[in-house]
């Protein structure tokens, strides 16, 4: 059965509810959030229900269904739990003309309460018409994901304007192109930022300009570390308004896949011993599309503030006056960790965690070694695969105990994760016996060991040293 798609004004208009529980209680609230003067008749009320009789928020009808409940009623709502009740309700108001929603009864209703995504005053219903409610909800669940909340103040702010711009475009075609300017302009990224004055100001310009070729804008993304379930709901709406895409070669396809299909991308990948794409080129790229007026995004992965150089191309965009915004990404160091079973602190082995890179020897003689050997530590290691024996004799000898474990993290968070235990007395040739590749995480630190038994993602961990298992059981006796 196909069924007319409405929205129903109730701003103080008489709606009744019949029952006093949860789900009475859940219609109640929505109708209130409509405006609607709600009546619930019920003999006892859920505590919800009765706060709101306490603060007159609605009225209370004490005892069981009448007709003359109806009374002026524009809609009712049946929602107890006894199904001759509920029929009862559905024949009077049916008789009456009056519109009734049986809960969990599509038959007996004349219209149904659809699943809402709610960017008010801009709203989105999907109903199955009763046959599938469940299918209606995870398709719901599914567009939250993809609508940017600031759909709503923009919809507040074309409202407001939309006297002035029937008058400024009084073509339709030339109104509708102005609605598309605005809608994929600035004015909405403005409204993401609380920024609804230069919003309206924005929007204003637009009115009295004429149409040029707009200035880009610049989204500095992070994409996590390779998994696209770990991407931010912002991170996809970017990934899919975007013309312009400039990825690291560490951003994986799967991440790639989820992008607009016509964007154009390009890779700016760095590679240890081989930058085929400068810094200095990649700000010359972000500038020249930018200002051809398109929207580009730079996919780095993790996250663009560490270890990423983020900061460097905000301070190029800003001084060239390119609009720009940041979308944090999951960093490798929390990612990785976790899918390896790595909690970073724990009470009993770290209260500190430290972020470091070591991807070229440069790096690591700029390091403090005497305050990254400190103990009761967990230090995250974004290294270059060829700096791990550096990285093992400098932490000796600075103090740091062979004995302390050590987890390599090569892939983390994809597919062809592997973890690989050992201690850092023996990390010298992992790289080598186990084939490492990048990208890799190296964790030193107590919690390292932990991957041996609180590894949950990918295949199990590789155990380098049977000692770690040993020493383990030792501390475990010990307390």
């Amino acid at each position: 059965m196909k069924l007319y798609p409405l929205f129903a004004r109730l701003q103080n208009l008489p709606v009744l509810v019949v029952g006093g529980g949860e789900v009475a209680a859940r219609k109640t609230r929505a109708l209130l959030d409509a405006g609607a003067d709600v009546t619930v008749g019920a003999p006892r009320l859920s505590d919800q229900l009765a706060q709101w009789r306490e603060s007159a928020t609605i009225r209370h009808i004490v005892g069981d269904f009448d007709e003359s409940w109806l009374g002026d009623a524009w809609l009712v709502v049946a929602a107890t739990d006894d199904n001759a009740v509920n029929r009862r309700v559905a024949n009077a108001a049916t008789a009456r003309r009056i519109f009734i929603n049986v809960v969990d009864d599509a038959e007996l209703s004349t219209f149904h309460v659809p699943a809402v995504i709610d960017r008010a005053p801009l709203q989105i219903a999907i109903s199955s018409g009763g046959a599938a409610p469940m299918l209606a909800r995870w398709l719901r669940e599914r567009l939250e994901t993809l609508l940017d909340h600031a759909l709503g103040p923009l919809a507040d702010l074309l409202d407001r304007s939309r006297d002035r711009i029937r008058v400024r475009f009084r073509d339709l075609s030339a109104r509708r192109a102005f609605y598309t300017r605005v809608i994929e302009g600035d004015a909405i990224a403005l409204l993401r930022r609380n920024r609804p004055r230069e919003a309206q100001k924005e929007l204003d310009r637009a009115l009295l300009a004429e149409r040029t070729r707009p200035l880009g804008t610049v989204a500095l993304v992070g994409a996590g570390p390779g998994d696209p379930g770990l991407l931010t709901l912002r991170a996809l709406r970017v990934l899919n308004e975007a013309d312009v895409i400039l990825h690291d070669r560490l951003v994986s396809d799967a991440v790639l896949d989820l992008a607009r299909r016509d964007a154009e991308r390009i890779e700016v990948g760095k590679q240890a011993g081989n930058h085929h794409v400068s810094q200095e080129q990649i700000h010359e790229l972000l500038l020249r599309h930018a200002r051809a007026g398109r929207r580009v995004v730079r996919l780095k992965g993790g996250d663009p503030f560490i270890f990423g150089r983020g900061g460097e191309e905000m301070e190029f965009l800003r001084a060239n006056a390119v609009p720009y915004e940041v979308v944090p990404g999951i960093t490798a160091a929390l990612a990785c960790a976790a899918y390896a079973g790595v909690p970073l602190t724990h009470r009993d082995h770290a209260q500190s965690v430290r972020f470091v890179t070591a991807h070229t020897r440069e790096s690591l003689e700029s390091l403090d070694w005497r305050s990254l050997a400190a103990q009761r530590q967990t230090l995250a290691v974004y290294m270059g695969v060829a700096q791990l024996e550096s990285m093992r004799d400098r932490l000796l000898a600075a103090g740091k105990p062979a004995s302390i474990p050590v987890a390599v993290v090569e892939n983390g968070t994809r597919s062809e994760q592997r973890v690989i235990v050992t201690t850092l007395r023996d990390l010298d040739g992992v790289a080598e016996r186990h084939a490492l590749q990048s990208p890799a995480l190296l964790i030193v630190g107590e919690v390292a060991a932990l991957a041996g038994r609180l590894a949950w993602f990918g295949s199990a961990p590789i155990r380098d040293d049977a000692s770690i298992g040993r020493s383990a059981n030792a501390r475990k006796a010990a307390a």
